[in-house]
């Protein structure tokens, strides 16, 4: 008499390897094209985040490319092109080890979904995507501080001329930060940076529960759920998260002091940080350079999680 292990999906199900790396190298698309596309938007948002020189989100680009260039729309796009990389390898392969093992350990449902040849994500609830969002936001997060730290001190550098800058490029930024505060100095921000990326709890779990509404709704292409799920839950990620990413960058923007010579320190804490926004503006500061950093997130992500999904599916 035959078992279910002796059935051929059984055995296919059995033999099948894992396929943990593909979401690391998928992740370096995913990188790539998020920065291509959101990195000016981000540059607008950082600069409205820690600065009130600028009325507006227009009024800001406007200065920028009046006194800069479209340049200075990417302005301090290395350390993204390359973090982003590199963080979103690690974010998005970790997030694929995660599920798992949260489908494994938490539900209790095989490394695939039982009865089909889709991997356990697909097994899992959205709250359970959720729970490997927060875990990869944590892994995530040490390789993001530093990448952030230097972009943000980057992008808040106002003169055209590089002779009137602190920091000559990100190298110059990293190495300065470093002989004048040590390792702590380049992970200014890291308790931050962890808060922040626990709202990839929203994230994806949302990206889950939206994916599985348009595939049972729609006749959507698998690409096109990718872009509209990407692209909304993205957007619900930035509606939670918002004030904790602005506290965020004032702290990654404040200065340092020191022998560094960049100013003197405002911040101790981050509770500082956030209340010194509550002070300055009420509870609307908290949502300042939002309209940038939202009209960024659709786009920027549902190009990224197209790029990511489709090499998913391409690679071996």
């Amino acid at each position: 008499m035959s078992t279910a292990a002796d059935t051929p999906q059984a055995a296919i199900v059995a033999q099948q390897p894992s396929h943990d790396y593909k979401g690391f190298v998928a992740g370096v698309g995913s990188g790539i094209s998020k920065l291509a596309v959101g990195h000016p938007f981000d540059t607008v948002k950082v600069r409205l985040q820690s600065s009130d020189r600028f009325a507006g989100p227009l009024e800001c680009v406007r200065q920028t490319v009046r006194l800069e260039g479209v340049r200075g729309l990417y302005k301090g796009a290395t350390p993204p092109l390359v973090g982003w990389m590199l963080m979103d390898s690690v974010m998005l392969g970790s997030l694929s080890v995660y599920r798992r093992l949260v489908a494994q350990h938490v539900y209790h449902v095989d490394t695939w979904a039982p009865g089909t040849l889709l991997p356990a994500a697909a097994a899992l609830p959205p709250v359970g995507h959720g729970l490997a969002g927060i875990l990869a936001g944590a892994t995530v997060s040490f390789i993001a501080a530093p990448v952030e730290h230097v972009k943000a001190r980057l992008q808040i550098q106002y003169a055209a001329a590089k002779a009137g800058r602190l920091y000559a490029g990100p190298l110059d930024c990293l190495a300065k930060i470093y002989r004048h505060h040590g390792v702590r100095g380049v992970y200014h921000g890291l308790g931050a940076t962890l808060l922040f990326r626990g709202f990839f709890f929203f994230w994806w779990g949302s990206y889950d529960l939206l994916s599985r509404c348009m595939r049972r709704h729609t006749s959507l292409s698998a690409p096109a759920v990718n872009f509209w799920a990407g692209g909304l839950s993205a957007q619900v990620f930035w509606l939670t998260c918002y004030p904790a990413d602005l506290v965020k960058q004032r702290v990654m923007t404040d200065p340092l002091g020191g022998t560094l010579g960049d100013g003197r320190r405002r911040y101790a804490t981050w509770r500082a940080a956030a209340v010194d926004v509550y002070r300055e503006a009420g509870w609307r500061g908290y949502w300042r350079g939002f309209l940038p950093c939202f009209l960024r997130a659709f786009p920027a992500n549902a190009v990224a999680l197209v790029a990511f999904e489709g090499l998913m599916r391409t690679l071996p």
